[in-house]
Protein backbone atom coordinates (compact mmCIF):
# COMPACT_ATOMS: atom_id res chain seq x y z
CA UNK A 1 0.00 0.00 0.00
CA UNK A 2 1.35 3.36 -0.91
CA UNK A 3 1.08 6.30 1.16
CA UNK A 4 1.35 10.22 1.16
CA UNK A 5 2.10 12.93 3.96
CA UNK A 6 0.83 16.19 2.87
CA UNK A 7 2.92 18.87 3.96
CA UNK A 8 1.41 22.62 4.30
CA UNK A 9 0.06 25.40 6.01
CA UNK A 10 -2.77 26.07 6.94
CA UNK A 11 -4.03 29.58 7.31
CA UNK A 12 -7.25 31.52 9.16
CA UNK A 13 -9.44 31.04 6.22
CA UNK A 14 -10.86 26.93 6.46
CA UNK A 15 -12.10 27.76 2.78
CA UNK A 16 -8.92 28.16 1.08
CA UNK A 17 -7.33 24.87 3.56
CA UNK A 18 -9.82 22.76 2.03
CA UNK A 19 -8.26 23.54 -1.83
CA UNK A 20 -4.84 23.22 -0.61
CA UNK A 21 -5.89 19.40 0.79
CA UNK A 22 -8.25 19.27 -2.59
CA UNK A 23 -5.56 19.84 -4.73
CA UNK A 24 -2.75 17.66 -2.86
CA UNK A 25 -4.90 14.75 -2.38
CA UNK A 26 -5.58 15.07 -6.40
CA UNK A 27 -2.02 15.11 -6.93
CA UNK A 28 -1.37 12.17 -4.41
CA UNK A 29 -4.10 10.19 -5.51
CA UNK A 30 -2.65 10.33 -9.13
CA UNK A 31 0.67 9.10 -7.91
CA UNK A 32 -0.88 5.86 -6.49
CA UNK A 33 -1.45 7.07 -2.95
CA UNK A 34 -4.51 5.13 -1.63
CA UNK A 35 -4.01 7.33 2.55
CA UNK A 36 -3.51 10.95 2.46
CA UNK A 37 -2.21 12.12 5.44
CA UNK A 38 -2.19 16.15 6.61
CA UNK A 39 -1.19 18.09 9.72
CA UNK A 40 -2.70 18.59 12.95
CA UNK A 41 -4.66 21.84 12.37
CA UNK A 42 -5.23 21.54 8.74
CA UNK A 43 -8.74 22.65 9.27
CA UNK A 44 -7.12 26.48 10.85
CA UNK A 45 -3.94 27.54 12.60
CA UNK A 46 -3.58 27.93 16.34
CA UNK A 47 -3.05 31.33 16.88
CA UNK A 48 -6.88 31.58 15.35
CA UNK A 49 -10.29 31.91 16.97
CA UNK A 50 -10.29 27.92 17.30
CA UNK A 51 -13.70 27.94 19.22
CA UNK A 52 -15.41 30.24 16.30
CA UNK A 53 -14.04 27.34 13.29
CA UNK A 54 -14.96 24.79 15.44
CA UNK A 55 -17.66 22.16 14.52
CA UNK A 56 -18.65 18.64 14.60
CA UNK A 57 -17.66 15.85 12.72
CA UNK A 58 -20.74 15.94 10.28
CA UNK A 59 -20.19 20.10 9.84
CA UNK A 60 -19.45 21.85 6.88
CA UNK A 61 -15.66 21.50 6.94
CA UNK A 62 -15.49 17.78 7.96
CA UNK A 63 -18.28 16.72 5.27
CA UNK A 64 -16.31 19.16 2.16
CA UNK A 65 -13.13 16.73 3.51
CA UNK A 66 -15.13 14.02 3.14
CA UNK A 67 -16.09 14.63 -0.87
CA UNK A 68 -12.57 15.23 -1.40
CA UNK A 69 -11.72 11.88 -0.18
CA UNK A 70 -14.40 10.19 -1.94
CA UNK A 71 -13.73 11.91 -4.92
CA UNK A 72 -10.21 10.52 -5.68
CA UNK A 73 -11.34 7.57 -3.65
CA UNK A 74 -8.80 7.73 -0.91
CA UNK A 75 -8.70 7.86 2.74
CA UNK A 76 -7.81 11.79 3.91
CA UNK A 77 -6.61 12.17 7.72
CA UNK A 78 -6.55 15.67 8.79
CA UNK A 79 -6.52 17.70 12.04
CA UNK A 80 -9.90 19.83 12.76
CA UNK A 81 -10.97 21.14 15.94
CA UNK A 82 -14.40 20.53 17.73
CA UNK A 83 -16.19 21.85 20.23
CA UNK A 84 -15.53 21.22 23.94
CA UNK A 85 -16.13 21.90 27.06
CA UNK A 86 -17.24 25.17 27.83
CA UNK A 87 -14.94 27.51 25.78
CA UNK A 88 -12.63 25.03 24.86
CA UNK A 89 -12.27 23.21 21.92
CA UNK A 90 -11.10 19.53 21.49
CA UNK A 91 -8.10 19.01 18.81
CA UNK A 92 -9.27 16.19 16.45
CA UNK A 93 -7.92 13.81 13.79
CA UNK A 94 -10.55 12.75 11.10
CA UNK A 95 -9.97 10.10 8.99
CA UNK A 96 -12.20 9.87 6.20
CA UNK A 97 -12.95 8.50 2.43
CA UNK A 98 -12.56 4.72 1.20
CA UNK A 99 -9.79 2.34 2.00
CA UNK A 100 -7.87 0.10 -1.01
CA UNK A 101 -11.09 -1.98 -1.38
CA UNK A 102 -13.51 0.77 -1.79
CA UNK A 103 -14.72 0.06 1.52
CA UNK A 104 -15.77 2.98 3.46
CA UNK A 105 -13.58 4.78 6.12
CA UNK A 106 -14.49 7.08 8.98
CA UNK A 107 -12.85 7.16 12.39
CA UNK A 108 -11.78 10.20 14.37
CA UNK A 109 -9.18 10.51 17.35
CA UNK A 110 -9.44 13.64 19.84
CA UNK A 111 -6.09 14.56 21.63
CA UNK A 112 -4.85 12.99 24.63
CA UNK A 113 -1.71 14.60 25.67
CA UNK A 114 -2.02 18.82 25.38
CA UNK A 115 1.04 20.34 24.50
CA UNK A 116 1.59 22.35 28.32
CA UNK A 117 5.34 22.53 27.68
CA UNK A 118 8.20 24.86 26.18
CA UNK A 119 5.85 27.94 27.46
CA UNK A 120 2.92 27.48 25.85
CA UNK A 121 -0.34 25.78 27.48
CA UNK A 122 -2.72 23.98 25.10
CA UNK A 123 -5.16 22.95 27.95
CA UNK A 124 -6.11 26.65 28.44
CA UNK A 125 -7.91 25.99 24.99
CA UNK A 126 -8.30 22.26 24.22
CA UNK A 127 -10.31 19.72 26.07
CA UNK A 128 -8.19 16.56 26.02
CA UNK A 129 -9.27 13.18 24.89
CA UNK A 130 -9.34 9.78 26.63
CA UNK A 131 -9.68 7.10 23.95
CA UNK A 132 -6.85 5.42 22.14
CA UNK A 133 -7.88 4.89 18.44
CA UNK A 134 -7.36 2.56 15.11
CA UNK A 135 -9.55 1.58 12.58
CA UNK A 136 -8.84 -1.18 9.66
CA UNK A 137 -8.00 -0.12 6.19
CA UNK A 138 -8.48 -2.73 3.85
CA UNK A 139 -5.41 -5.40 5.32
CA UNK A 140 -3.78 -2.97 8.20
CA UNK A 141 -4.62 -1.41 10.63
CA UNK A 142 -3.71 2.60 11.25
CA UNK A 143 -3.78 4.04 14.48
CA UNK A 144 -3.69 7.92 15.36
CA UNK A 145 -2.04 9.97 17.13
CA UNK A 146 -1.05 13.96 17.52
CA UNK A 147 1.93 16.40 17.98
CA UNK A 148 2.44 16.33 21.56
CA UNK A 149 1.55 12.53 21.95
CA UNK A 150 4.99 11.34 19.56
CA UNK A 151 6.46 11.72 23.12
CA UNK A 152 4.49 8.89 25.20
CA UNK A 153 5.87 5.58 24.08
CA UNK A 154 2.50 3.85 25.72
CA UNK A 155 0.29 5.50 23.15
CA UNK A 156 2.16 3.57 20.39
CA UNK A 157 2.66 0.68 22.25
CA UNK A 158 -0.88 0.50 23.08
CA UNK A 159 -1.72 0.85 19.23
CA UNK A 160 0.67 -1.85 18.48
CA UNK A 161 -0.88 -4.39 20.92
CA UNK A 162 -4.53 -3.59 19.51
CA UNK A 163 -3.54 -4.81 15.81
CA UNK A 164 -1.71 -1.19 14.47
CA UNK A 165 0.85 -1.62 11.51
CA UNK A 166 0.81 1.83 10.82
CA UNK A 167 0.80 5.09 13.19
CA UNK A 168 -0.13 8.61 11.87
CA UNK A 169 1.16 11.33 13.84
CA UNK A 170 -0.20 14.77 12.08
CA UNK A 171 1.71 17.95 14.21
CA UNK A 172 2.14 21.87 14.10
CA UNK A 173 5.49 20.91 15.98
CA UNK A 174 6.40 24.17 17.53
CA UNK A 175 10.25 25.95 16.82
CA UNK A 176 13.38 26.03 18.20
CA UNK A 177 16.41 24.79 19.31
CA UNK A 178 17.20 21.23 18.76
CA UNK A 179 13.12 20.72 18.05
CA UNK A 180 13.61 19.41 14.91
CA UNK A 181 16.42 16.70 15.74
CA UNK A 182 13.69 15.89 18.43
CA UNK A 183 10.79 15.50 16.28
CA UNK A 184 12.87 13.29 13.92
CA UNK A 185 14.23 11.07 16.96
CA UNK A 186 11.20 10.54 18.51
CA UNK A 187 9.17 9.31 15.41
CA UNK A 188 11.84 6.70 15.02
CA UNK A 189 11.85 5.43 18.62
CA UNK A 190 8.08 5.37 18.65
CA UNK A 191 8.57 2.90 15.59
CA UNK A 192 11.29 0.95 17.02
CA UNK A 193 9.02 0.69 20.84
CA UNK A 194 5.74 -0.03 18.51
CA UNK A 195 7.37 -1.79 15.52
CA UNK A 196 5.41 -0.79 13.47
CA UNK A 197 5.52 2.15 10.23
CA UNK A 198 5.22 5.78 11.59
CA UNK A 199 3.81 8.44 9.24
CA UNK A 200 4.68 11.88 10.94
CA UNK A 201 3.12 15.14 9.39
CA UNK A 202 3.53 18.52 10.25
CA UNK A 203 3.12 21.92 9.04
CA UNK A 204 5.29 22.92 6.80
CA UNK A 205 7.68 25.65 7.83
CA UNK A 206 5.87 29.35 6.89
CA UNK A 207 9.66 30.87 6.76
CA UNK A 208 9.61 28.81 3.95
CA UNK A 209 6.01 29.15 2.34
CA UNK A 210 5.51 32.72 3.33
CA UNK A 211 1.91 31.55 5.62
CA UNK A 212 2.20 34.37 8.01
CA UNK A 213 2.76 32.89 11.23
CA UNK A 214 1.06 33.19 14.79
CA UNK A 215 3.30 35.24 17.45
CA UNK A 216 3.33 32.16 20.50
CA UNK A 217 1.92 29.52 18.38
CA UNK A 218 3.36 26.81 17.22
CA UNK A 219 3.67 26.57 13.88
CA UNK A 220 5.67 23.87 12.52
CA UNK A 221 9.07 23.49 11.03
CA UNK A 222 8.70 21.10 8.00
CA UNK A 223 10.22 17.93 7.74
CA UNK A 224 7.87 15.13 7.59
CA UNK A 225 8.76 12.01 7.33
CA UNK A 226 7.63 8.51 7.04
CA UNK A 227 9.94 5.66 9.40
CA UNK A 228 9.69 2.00 9.02
CA UNK A 229 9.35 -0.45 11.70
CA UNK A 230 12.80 -0.87 11.44
CA UNK A 231 13.29 2.58 12.66
CA UNK A 232 14.56 3.74 9.27
CA UNK A 233 13.64 6.87 7.22
CA UNK A 234 12.16 5.91 4.12
CA UNK A 235 10.99 8.94 3.12
CA UNK A 236 11.33 13.03 4.47
CA UNK A 237 10.45 16.56 3.22
CA UNK A 238 12.22 19.48 3.42
CA UNK A 239 10.74 22.15 5.35
CA UNK A 240 8.53 23.91 2.47
CA UNK A 241 4.68 22.50 0.81
CA UNK A 242 5.50 18.91 -0.30
CA UNK A 243 3.96 15.58 -1.23
CA UNK A 244 6.31 12.27 0.08
CA UNK A 245 5.34 8.84 -0.32
CA UNK A 246 6.64 5.53 1.11
CA UNK A 247 5.16 1.51 0.44
CA UNK A 248 3.63 0.29 3.70
CA UNK A 249 5.00 -3.81 3.58
CA UNK A 250 3.31 -5.74 5.56
CA UNK A 251 6.33 -8.81 5.01
CA UNK A 252 8.54 -6.51 6.39
CA UNK A 253 6.37 -5.78 9.48
CA UNK A 254 6.27 -9.46 10.08
CA UNK A 255 10.12 -9.54 9.62
CA UNK A 256 11.08 -7.16 12.11
CA UNK A 257 8.50 -7.98 14.46
CA UNK A 258 10.05 -11.43 14.26
CA UNK A 259 13.62 -10.69 14.65
CA UNK A 260 13.10 -8.03 17.26
CA UNK A 261 9.62 -9.31 19.65
CA UNK A 262 9.65 -6.42 21.78
CA UNK A 263 5.82 -6.19 22.20
CA UNK A 264 6.26 -10.13 23.12
CA UNK A 265 9.24 -9.52 25.18
CA UNK A 266 8.11 -6.60 27.18
CA UNK A 267 7.10 -7.76 30.96
CA UNK A 268 6.45 -4.13 32.14
CA UNK A 269 2.63 -3.74 30.42
CA UNK A 270 -0.17 -3.37 33.10
CA UNK A 271 0.38 -2.78 36.64
CA UNK A 272 4.03 -3.21 37.83
CA UNK A 273 5.06 -3.73 41.22
CA UNK A 274 8.17 -0.88 41.80
CA UNK A 275 10.40 -1.23 44.54
CA UNK A 276 11.45 2.15 46.30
Amino acid sequence: MRIAIAQMNSTPDAAENLRQVEAMTKEAAREGASLVIFPEATHVPFGTDLRRAAEELDGPWATALTEIALGSSVTVVAGMFRPGHGTKVVNTLIATGLDPNGDRVFAHYDKIHLYDAFGHRESSDVTAGEEVRTFGFGTLRVGLAVCYDIRFPALFTTQARAGADLIVVSASWGSGPGKAEQWKLLGRARALDSTTYIAACGQADPETTGVPAVAGSPTGIGHSFIAGPDGSVLNECGTGTELAYATIDPDLLSRTRSKLPVLDNSRLEGETRVSV
